[in-house]
């Protein structure tokens, strides 16, 4: 976790905390557990709504083996809430449309680029974004990389 040791806010994708429970990689899955773990005990890292819509998606509908609603709401009290610090405005959306622009990159990584940035977070934990660009004051990070 060096990377996020230096940095002050860190942002997470979604697929950190799908990683986080997927049992096929578990080298994937001890990294992404370790910066869950961390993002929640230093309060350092953070989470968008879109990655809480779409992680409770994957969570309920995509696992080989879906989550029980009980369950994912408890994941969702204890998890996923206190890690969410960014809510959508006009503004946020507009900023999204520049990096889409600028990037090339999806409307969704676009959303997820700019709410890093809104929250002013350094560094966003991707595995599906290109590791190493910098844009709008973020640097990607691929926390599975050697």
């Amino acid at each position: 976790m060096s990377v996020i040791d230096s940095v002050g806010l860190f942002f997470l994708d979604t697929n950190i905390l799908v990683y986080s429970f997927d049992h096929t990689a578990p080298d994937k899955q001890r990294v992404a557990q370790e910066l869950i773990e961390t993002a929640l005990s230093t309060q350092r890292g953070l989470i968008s709504t879109q990655v809480v819509q779409e992680f409770l998606n994957v969570l309920l509908r995509k696992f080989q083996q879906p989550m029980a609603v009980a369950d994912a709401r408890e994941y969702l009290h204890a998890v996923l809430l206190p890690l969410c610090q960014h809510f959508p405005s006009m503004v946020f959306y507009e900023r999204a449309l520049r990096i889409e622009q600028e990037t090339g990159y999806s409307w969704y990584d676009a959303l997820i680029i700019a709410a890093a940035a809104e929250t002013g977070c350094r560094i966003l934990i991707s595995e599906d974004l290109q590791a190493g660009q910098t844009m709008h004051g973020v640097t990607i990070v691929n926390p599975f990389s050697a």
